[in-house]
């Protein structure tokens, strides 16, 4: 059973900076049209271990021999130690977003360093309420970020274990370049392994290639007319009214069996008017869409009420995959820092993915997918910011409307690396990203289980409404997660 209601106190022991090993010359790196579609938001991820030394051996007397348990002040000296070394070559999260003569934002590349806090808390690992995340993890096991770019915090558990938590800005990077840094400081955080790192694409990690020529724009521009609909400069939108009351929303962690995944896959190829076979993502989001919509159907009293969702593209492969061959470039995307993302949608009345079957809401979903699944997408969209700047601009599907109803994105976390992230005590009990980002539209992040049997832990920050639908309707598909299921 996990912790209720996060009952649990967390005291800071001590809090300092870390920064780069090696000297770093100041230098400024501009953000890239695609850094600049993000708004100033920071996003959280954990990850939770047991302590590999903790195996209590009885002695003859009775007692209790736990002489072999890694300590807390080791663990964090190897964190210290590797993110020291990573933050060389990962020299922007040691930096600082500071505005330029226009207003925008300019990462400040001054190795000024990542806070880093030690903490300790009052309960056990196996009583985390990991169901629950707002209350266990949210400021209390994950730092809020107050300074530069990246904060760390690493807490002791009362059993010997250890969350190890960090918050970026994700103007700087996007969850791939996350995934990038965290598993390079993982490798150098490891006493036993040489600090070795490839610009290949077929090594462990990679190197962290900043080059923001990659995406520049184009001279003439050419933007698709699909980019005005997807986009929208902020100076165009219209304010909500005073009296518009916005629905909080709270986070939950589910998981959801491979079974039921493929049932849900089969399920969509079954109903589809399209010949095409759907991906897991594919045929999950259209189920999703569908719960969500049968969510807003109780509220819209006759309304022509329209739901939108989107998911996240990453563009590394479309923008790589340029003709002529030029493998230089490939490789280069293939390990390129900062956001690369693009964030197609759909909308359609309430009442419509209510009643139509599964298969014809995912044919919805491959077709928006499709728009932004090519190189031209994303060199028009980088076109696109440029003809605005520095009016910034959004994401349509976080515009709301009269007649629209719920928003939400799916952000595909299948790469979520906590494999490789193993700082040099074991594998990962658990991990998840962590992302109440304080705007009206969800956000749902389906990830590996840590289990490896084809399993996904889902984050989902949605209406409260919404989850109670899920949870009431969707039970068999969305199981919270808890410790028994973690501890197979």
């Amino acid at each position: 059973m996990g912790v209720e209601n996060g009952e649990f106190t967390v005291s800071v022991t001590k809090e300092e900076v870390v920064a780069a090993v090696l000297p770093i010359q100041e230098h400024w790196l501009p953000l890239s049209n695609l850094d600049l579609l993000l708004p100033p938001v920071d996003v959280g991820v954990f990850f939770c271990y047991k302590n590999p030394m903790f195996m209590s051996t009885t002695l003859g007397n009775g007692s209790t021999d736990t002489n072999n348990m890694m300590s807390f002040g080791s663990m964090v000296g190897s964190l210290k130690k590797g993110l020291a070394q990573a933050l060389v070559s990962y020299y922007a999260f040691a930096g600082e977003v500071v505005p330029n003569t226009v207003g925008e934002p300019e990462l400040l590349c001054n190795n000024r360093g990542v806070d880093f806090v030690e903490a300790v808390a009052d309960v056990e690992l196996k009583c985390l309420n990991f169901y629950n995340p707002d209350d266990t993890f949210e400021d209390k096991l994950v730092p809020k970020k107050k300074h530069g770019v990246l904060a760390v915090q690493a807490t002791s558990l009362k059993c010997g274990g250890i969350v190890v938590a960090c918050t970026f800005d994700h103007r700087i990077a996007d969850a791939y370049s996350a995934n990038m840094f965290l598993v390079s400081w993982a490798h150098m955080a490891q006493p036993t392994k040489p600090i070795t790192i490839s610009t290949t694409a077929t090594t462990t990690f990679h190197h962290p290639c900043f080059r923001r020529s990659l995406l520049s724009p184009r001279r003439p521009a050419s933007i698709h007319p699909s980019l005005h609909h997807m986009y929208v400069p902020i100076s165009k939108l219209t304010p909500p009214p005073a009296t518009t009351t916005a629905t909080p929303l709270i986070s939950r962690i589910y998981y959801v069996t491979a079974e039921q995944l493929r049932r849900m896959q089969s399920l969509a190829d079954e109903t589809s008017n399209d010949s095409a076979k759907y991906t897991k993502l594919e045929s999950f989001s259209a189920f999703l869409w569908k719960m969500v919509a049968r969510a807003a159907s109780r509220d819209i009293n006759g309304k022509r009420v329209i739901a939108k969702m989107g998911i996240v593209v990453d563009g590394r492969k479309r923008l790589g995959n340029s003709g002529g061959g030029d493998t230089g470039r490939e490789a280069m995307m293939d390990c390129y820092f900062g956001n690369v993302l693009s964030i197609p949608f759909g909308g359609k009345p309430v009442e419509e993915l209510v009643e139509k079957p599964l298969g014809w809401v995912a044919d919805e979903v491959h077709e928006f997918l499709a728009v932004a699944a090519t190189e031209e997408h994303f060199l028009g969209l980088i076109d696109w910011v440029e003809t605005h700047r520095p009016v910034p601009g959004l994401a349509r599907i976080y515009c709301g409307g009269a007649d629209e109803g719920p928003a939400f994105v799916v952000s595909s976390g299948q790469r979520f690396p906590e494999e490789k992230v193993n700082f040099g005590w074991g594998k990962v009990v658990f991990a998840s990203y962590h992302f109440p980002w304080g705007g009206e539209a969800g956000y749902v992040m389906p990830m590996p289980s840590p289990l490896g049997n084809g399993d996904w832990v889902v984050y989902m920050h949605l209406e409260k409404g919404q989850l109670e639908i899920i949870e009431s309707e969707a039970a068999h598909v969305f199981r919270p997660l808890t410790w028994d299921y973690l501890n197979q």
